[in-house]
């Protein structure tokens, strides 16, 4: 799905039908070559919404609620599990935040955040759900 800027046309040989073309008019063959205008809008469309995180979210390391287990044991693990995935995401920002790691940063000062485990609404570039559903 992900491939707006995909090519839909082979590079043309020397000596063909397709090659004369690209050669008299470069922007024509360009524009037969990459995808559609609507396409691309479709594309666009579909992953901005698979890309947008709900209010209602539900991220990893996170349940709606405390007593989904009886298992003392797991509640235990899921909450060292939760504790050190707030340790990663404190990590990562810190990594952000650290002028001397310049491949973190760089010069459009884009601070990494595909995989910090939490998100607030919207499209966020940031956590990781607890499911998918498509």
């Amino acid at each position: 799905m992900n491939r707006p800027t995909q090519s839909r046309r082979w590079i043309p040989k020397a000596e063909t039908q397709e090659y004369d073309e690209m050669t008299k008019n470069p922007q024509e063959a360009y524009l037969k070559t990459i995808t559609p205008k609507y396409q691309a809008v479709v594309d666009l469309s579909v992953l901005e919404l698979l890309s947008t995180h709900a209010s209602d979210e539900v991220y990893l390391g996170q349940r709606n609620s405390l007593n989904w287990t009886a298992h003392q044991e797991a509640k235990d693990l899921f909450r060292r599990f939760t504790d050190d995935l707030r340790k990663i995401e404190n990590e990562i920002s810190d990594r952000n935040s650290n002028e001397g790691l310049k491949n973190r940063t760089g010069p459009v000062k884009m601070p990494y955040t595909l995989l910090l485990p939490t998100s607030k609404p919207g499209m966020t570039f940031r956590g990781i759900p607890n499911s998918v559903s498509i």
